[in-house]
């Protein structure tokens, strides 16, 4: 496979704060690439550091040049913080930025793919952030990019526009753009990337597919079960029925569970006469394999998380071992 990026041991340092410390990474051609972690993991200055927006230590390669060579016109790049003029509409903003490049795609069928045909004439400042962010997208795709770079691309957007743009990206990416990109939605992550990595404090602690890294480090799926005061006895029936449990801070868990047998946990709990509330059955995520790895997991906002439901008996889940690891252009 080519390789639109490369990266070897990539280390940056802010005086005595080490932002990246060594981090080795490929982006194969055609390939959707997620880099997943909180704000603070080192995500936005690997970016920076790949497109040639910050000096890094080490090797880096873009589209088989350096990234101070590599042709601006084949790259499309939305930094996390953008900010365009207020005063201009989003017709405009687009039509600036297309006219930067020697060729870009036509304003209308740009503004269509983000969703803005019909604020077209909007004020940059009336837009609202949901939209100003796709605005911002569409900057980075007027010149029809061999590779599209997106630092945190659908932070305040609403879900649905959320999901339009994630359609917008797949096609993108069928159609053979390379697609680097940084978030802190898991879910994200697992509908775009071919593969994601795993950042946290600057370092790169696995790589792979979604289903191959939730395989390795995710866990089993498992039974959360709301108890109030009856803890042990439901340990012990369940225990006698032949399902492994752990104490939580809610109550308890059932691991290794398929949701075919939540019925049958539950009529365990019945017929001792156990009091419970609600029954949550999980399967193992990302966010499950970045807290096994890491020993914190990714709040919604970006910020780094503490386990909720620490597990106080049975055997829970163990950190595994760790896997291989700007300005707008």
């Amino acid at each position: 496979m080519q390789h639109a990026v490369v990266a070897e041991g990539v280390r940056r340092t802010y005086g005595d704060t080490v932002a990246l410390d060594g981090v080795d990474l490929t982006v194969g051609s055609g390939e959707v690439f997620g880099l997943i972690g909180p704000n603070g993991a080192g995500k936005t200055t690997l970016i920076r550091a790949l497109t040639g927006t910050t000096d890094a230590e080490g090797r880096v390669e873009v589209l088989g040049a350096t990234p101070e060579a590599v042709d601006r016109e084949r790259i499309g790049l939305l930094p996390q913080e953008f900010g365009p003029p207020e005063r201009l509409t989003a017709r405009e903003l687009v039509e600036y930025y297309g006219g930067l490049y020697e060729e870009s795609r036509s304003v209308e069928s740009v503004l269509a793919d983000v969703g803005l045909s019909d604020d077209a004439e909007t004020w940059y400042e009336n837009l609202s952030g949901g939209q100003k962010r796709r605005a911002c997208v569409a900057t980075a795709l007027v010149n029809d990019p061999e590779l599209l770079v997106l630092d945190e691309p659908t932070t305040g957007i609403d879900p649905a526009g959320r999901r339009a743009l994630w359609s917008l990206l797949e096609r993108l990416a069928e159609a053979g753009t390379t697609v680097l990109l940084t978030t802190h939605y898991m879910e994200e992550a697992e509908t775009l990337a071919d593969r994601v990595g795993l950042l946290a404090d600057g370092e790169l602690v696995a790589t792979g597919t979604p289903a191959e890294l939730v395989a390795a480090h995710g866990g089993e799926p498992r039974l959360e079960i709301a108890v109030e005061g009856e803890t042990t006895r439901a340990t012990t029936a369940l225990d006698a029925a032949g399902y492994a449990t752990v104490e939580t801070r809610r109550g308890l868990a059932v691991t290794g569970i398929a949701a075919r047998e939540v019925g049958e946990v539950a009529a365990v709990l019945d017929d001792d006469g156990i009091a419970y509330g609600a029954l949550a059955w999980t399967q193992p995520d990302l966010e499950d394999v970045y807290l096994a790895l890491t020993g914190t997991g990714v709040g919604s906002g970006g910020e780094p998380v503490e386990r909720e439901d620490e597990v106080h008996g049975g055997t829970g889940v163990e950190p595994a071992a760790s896997g291989e690891g700007g300005e707008h252009r």
